[in-house]
């Protein structure tokens, strides 16, 4: 018997196919040759191919093999076949062309070689996404690179709180939570921001989230529609800035001052849905927003029916004089969303953070955040609830407070020491960051290009601006870098930054 021309190509790709890490079944071999002539148009719609029992004599393989081949190609659509009538490649692979039955293929197939452009891949949406990578460009970092400082935190208490749940292994502590967050976290985290933040706060109302970013996403979500407006401090935190572009909502960039936010920026014939506010530590600059302004905001939240959504993300780290209280506190409307997180207290891949809600979002944000994100990790849920009750979180915190205090003082005055009068500091009480302003003549993009050559990783002041950049400086982080290296990153940079200010004052001179 002749040998069918279906077993002969098949019969080609099964002596030219070399086997790789990973080994391919014969019955898929045979599918993908099968396939492969299909989509090139060896095969045409309505080609017969040869009975199973045939195809298996001529290729010298079991029938179940080709069978199973077959069974593959049918359940995907590219063959028909019906008991007395035979297989043939699919009629739906026909298109309306001058060859009946003749299969064209509408894209080009491009070659592994040719370089594929982003662009021509993302959405609107995506490319403001991705116009630059956040870590290289906005992400506070230590003077100099890959010097993360957690040698304090208390591994071995934390190992022990998180093995106590693993042990006891419940199966509720491995589903998703319904009820907004573990039940004893979110009254621990409630009697902690009523105490040390001045939140007016119910447990029910605190939603545990994935962090910050998650809990602007969800509130972006939930509270506007694509094209609605927020209002944004500027400079801003660029973490937020993508979130609500990811969500198609228009930024209205409001200036920043030695208040804080100015609301009286702000246009009221086309009022914001959302204002983001970082009013205890203004990210970046570091001012705090006074109390004119906060109540001025809370009015015209209460009288547009917008929402505040105050970021309270450092406050934790305050230096000198009280606490200060949160906006939330002062909010007699219950206009105000009040969000922090655990990522910079405990460590970034803690990836635990909270938000407060008013009475009557909390059931539409439990089912939101629910069907949304399917949050879990209620094993390390339970551990940092425990972790708070024993009072190891105040400890650690205390501890923190004393050594990133002493670090802020020692940049301060390493900066300052070099650089005299041309050393322009923002306010630094609070935070684990500093901005080093510079004259408005400079360029702070490549200073802080040049810096980085010289392995001193700060960020450019004006990079967090949307609008037209008001003020030039550096964003420096101290946090991260060990006490007996911090004086010394930051007298290096003083000495750099010197050399560039006088050049560059020598010559607009």
């Amino acid at each position: 018997m002749a040998v069918a021309p279906i077993a002969e190509l098949i019969a080609r790709d099964l002596a030219n196919f070399v086997e790789g890490k990973n080994k391919i079944p014969l019955h898929r071999r045979v599918y993908n040759s099968v396939r492969t002539a299909i989509l090139s148009q060896q095969l045409r719609a309505k080609d017969r191919l040869p009975s199973t029992r045939d195809l298996a004599h001529d290729l010298g393989l079991s029938r179940n093999t080709v069978m199973a081949a077959f069974q593959q190609l049918i359940a995907e659509g590219y063959v028909d076949a019906s008991i007395g009538s035979g297989t043939y490649v699919a009629q739906a692979l026909a298109c309306n062309n001058k060859r009946s039955g003749q299969l064209r293929l509408t894209k080009k197939i491009t070659s592994p070689k040719e370089k594929i452009s982003p662009e021509t891949l993302l959405s609107y949406r995506g490319k403001l996404l991705t116009a630059q990578a956040a870590e290289a460009f906005f992400e506070v970092q230590p003077l100099q690179p890959a010097r993360t400082d957690f040698s304090i935190f208390p591994f071995k208490v934390w190992q022990r709180l998180q093995n106590k749940y693993w042990r006891a292994a419940e199966s509720a502590l491995l589903d998703y939570s319904s009820a907004g967050g573990y039940a004893p976290l979110t009254l621990a985290i409630a009697d902690y921001l009523r105490v040390s933040r001045s939140v007016n706060v119910l447990p029910e109302q605190v939603m545990i989230t994935a962090g910050t970013q998650q809990s602007i996403d969800l509130c972006a979500r939930l509270l506007a529609d694509s094209g609605d407006t927020v209002w944004i401090e500027n400079p801003c935190y660029w973490a937020a800035r993508k979130v609500f572009d990811a969500n198609g909502l228009k930024l209205k960039a409001i200036r920043v001052d030695a208040e804080g936010l100015s609301p009286e920026a702000g246009s009221m014939t086309n009022p914001p849905k959302l204002v983001y506010v970082t009013p205890s530590h203004q990210y970046p600059t570091g001012v705090v927003m006074s109390l004119a302004r906060r109540r001025k905001l809370l009015e015209i939240a209460a009288q547009t029916d917008s929402w505040v959504l105050e970021d309270d993300y450092d406050a934790e780290f305050r230096y000198a004089g009280r606490p200060l209280a949160s906006l939330q506190g002062l909010d007699t409307h219950e206009r105000t969303i009040y969000m922090g997180t655990f990522s910079k207290v405990m460590y970034p891949g803690l990836r635990l953070a909270y938000m407060v809600v008013p009475v009557a979002l909390i059931e539409p944000f439990r089912c939101g955040l629910y069907d949304l994100q399917r949050p879990g990790q209620l094993m390390t849920q339970a551990a940092l609830a425990d972790f708070i009750s024993a009072g190891y979180f105040a400890n650690h915190l205390r501890k923190q407070r004393l050594l990133y205090g002493t670090r802020r003082k020692l940049l301060s005055n390493a900066l300052t020491s070099v650089l005299g009068p041309l050393c322009v500091l923002s306010p630094n009480e609070t935070g684990i960051h500093l901005v080093l302003y510079l004259p408005d003549t400079v360029d702070d993009v490549a200073i802080a290009q040049y810096c980085a050559q010289e392995s001193l990783s700060v960020r450019a002041l004006s990079s967090y601006y949307i609008a037209p950049p008001i003020r030039k400086g550096l964003v420096i982080g101290y946090a991260y870098m060990s006490t007996d290296s911090v004086a010394l990153g930051g007298r290096r940079l003083a000495h750099l930054l010197l050399k560039i200010l006088q050049n560059q004052l020598e010559t607009v001179s």
